[in-house]
């Protein structure tokens, strides 16, 4: 059907039109399950990926991500979740969406093929040295996509690239070349579906591990959340809890005194004062567990 492994047919695509509807859930499901095996390969070039962009966050610098339709719609997930999950301040994470807002709303596809609107978005972003960019592309030929990342390379910043086409233009564009072999979709050339999985996975593995990184994870704790509801209120004073060793009552005083940040509150229901919890914290690069031992 097509060149391009993820335009052509899937095995067990023949006949899905004739299967019952149980049998067509059986068989998509068979083919997720399968391009997520496609992450394991990638775990090396992850980590490079993720200890590239804790570096940049953790020296004062960005981390962006980029994409188009499905692709993008992967990478914002994750560069919305660097806020409520890590604390990294949004304007730390800047997300260049092809389209924009508007084509959040309404996905089309000419967008995607429009390079022209890269230079406005990467003047927004405003990358350079000591920045690294996340662009990611189902067949890593996204016109979009790839005007992104040569604008950040020449910027000077370090691109991750993910593509789930081998040798493809945006793996060999990349520092940080990570493929995702998913092969063909249950619906030929629907990349929302193995390929979008696959993505998603990898970018939560990237991210995860820049949380435990910049000392942001804490025993599989989000140590540097940003407390902005009553939901995370309460996880906040679980959290400080159960590391600091205390009741909920002296870790919410803790919290208080702290202004709801989660590890000097730590520190404070152990003892310490705001000022000096603040200090070992700097002392320790931000990694809880050595201020602890400080």
């Amino acid at each position: 059907m097509a060149d391009r492994p993820t335009e052509a047919l899937h095995p067990m695509a023949e006949g899905l039109h004739l299967v019952p509807p149980d049998q067509v859930l059986s068989r998509a499901l068979a083919a997720q399950q399968a391009a997520l095996a496609a992450v394991g390969p990638a775990l090396p070039q992850l980590a490079a990926a993720a200890r590239m962009s804790a570096q940049a966050l953790r020296t004062g610098g960005k981390l962006a991500y980029a994409g188009a339709g499905s692709s993008g719609l992967m990478a914002l997930a994750d560069c919305l979740e660097m806020l409520g999950t890590f604390g990294i301040p949004a304007e730390r994470t800047p997300m260049l969406f092809a389209g924009g807002a508007d084509a959040l709303l309404k996905m089309t596809g000419g967008v995607e093929d429009d390079p022209s609107l890269a230079g406005a978005d990467l003047a927004r972003a405003d990358l350079g040295s000591g920045d690294v960019l996340i662009a990611v592309s189902a067949s890593g030929t996204t016109p979009y996509t790839l005007a992104v990342a040569a604008g950040a390379t020449k910027a000077g910043a370090k691109v991750v690239g993910i593509a789930n086409v081998p040798e493809s233009p945006l793996l060999q564009a990349a520092d940080v070349p990570v493929l995702l072999e998913t092969g063909p979709e249950i619906v030929a050339g629907s990349t929302r579906l193995g390929a979008a999985t696959a993505q998603k996975v990898a970018m939560n593995l990237v991210s995860v591990l820049v949380g435990v990184e910049l000392g942001h994870v804490h025993d599989g704790m989000m140590v540097n959340l940003i407390a902005d509801n009553a939901k995370l209120r309460d996880r906040a004073a679980r959290i400080v809890a159960r590391v600091a060793g205390v009741d909920t009552g002296i870790a919410r005083v803790a919290l208080n005194r702290t202004r709801g940040a989660v590890k000097p509150a730590v520190l404070v229901a152990r003892g310490a004062s705001p000022e000096s919890a603040g200090a070992r914290l700097a002392a320790a690069g931000g990694i809880l567990a050595k201020a602890m031992k400080s």
